[in-house]
């Protein structure tokens, strides 16, 4: 039993891979990995923030079991869902500053891959928990524009449908002066995975553990 689901988008292949030594943590295994030596980068220090979640694009964001629901009939509905999905291929990935976080983004256009988190978010929400007014209250410290503060009223998160924008986050949040330098740091790191067209052709249902790490449940490929 795990404390939050969640829907992401998780790499295989070399980006998981490095993404995972990057991070300390591989979501696949659900284990801590070495970081890689880099002279001039606490990385451990600069990862901390996502560490707990891995390497991943969030597609529908954590969130607790409604009463009545089951592990089981999520991962069964999560089957029967990405079997009428489409895969969708992103023209490339960028490194790119999203206030004061590093993360990889997509270049091109990402209306395809807008309109299948839409569904996800929508098809699955029977199983997601009303989030608390502690937990409403810590989201609304964010500033959030009124279509956001919609959402997180109707859907328990305010980065979704039209306010969704896909992300695979590197770093916690830095300080503003160094947000320019810090990303020309890691751009060698994570260069080669750029610029090239990415295949998500597989939803992976993950899991909050109790000391607070995600791991992959179950991978599914979108067969739709």
């Amino acid at each position: 039993m795990y404390d939050r689901y969640a829907i992401y988008f998780t790499p295989q292949g070399d980006l998981a891979g490095l993404g995972a030594n990057w991070l300390g943590w591989d979501i696949a295994q659900g284990c801590a990995v070495p970081y890689p030596n880099i002279a001039g980068l606490d990385i451990a220090a600069l990862t901390e923030t996502p560490r707990k979640y891995g390497l991943h694009g969030t597609i529908k964001p954590p969130f607790k079991l409604a009463p009545g629901t089951t592990v089981d009939a999520l991962m069964a509905e999560t089957e029967v869902l990405c079997t009428t999905l489409v895969p969708v291929t992103l023209d490339g990935l960028e490194l790119a500053a999203l206030g004061r976080f590093i993360a990889l983004i997509p270049v091109g256009d990402q209306s395809a891959l807008a309109r299948m988190a839409a569904t996800v978010v929508r098809t699955l929400d029977p199983f997601r928990a009303t989030p608390s007014e502690a937990e409403l209250a810590h989201r609304r410290r964010a500033n959030l524009s009124p279509a956001q503060n919609a959402h997180l009223a109707r859907w328990g998160y305010p980065y979704v449908l039209d306010q969704f924008r896909f992300h695979i986050t590197l770093t916690s949040k830095l300080p503003k002066a160094q947000v320019v330098g810090m990303r020309a740091g890691i751009l060698p790191i994570f260069e080669r995975f750029l610029g090239q067209p990415l295949q998500i052709d597989s939803l992976t249902l993950v899991g909050e553990r109790a000391d607070g790490m995600f791991e992959e449940i179950r991978r599914y490929a979108l067969t739709g």
